[in-house]
């Protein structure tokens, strides 16, 4: 049961560093679309950067690692 108390750790740590990096790379090709369609029109620069990180994308998975680690943690608490 540790190991997959292990890798539940592993896989959010993994997911909060993947996560903002395919967002923003999302955004980055949806802009660039739209800065296409849009260069002959000056105007403000488009933001820079990923999403916000707090957003519920990254925040509902999260939970659920959480919780699951939590259930499987009592669960072999209560086994001993």
């Amino acid at each position: 049961m540790k190991r997959v108390l292990y890798f539940a750790a592993v896989a959010l740590v993994a997911m909060m560093i993947l996560v903002p990096i395919a967002m923003a790379q999302e955004q980055t090709m949806q802009k660039e679309m739209t800065m296409q369609q849009e260069t002959t029109t000056q105007g403000p620069l488009p933001k820079s950067g990923g999403p916000i990180v707090g957003g519920p994308t990254v925040l509902l998975p999260a939970a659920a690692l959480l919780l699951g680690s939590g259930v499987l943690g009592y669960a072999i608490l209560r086994r001993r």
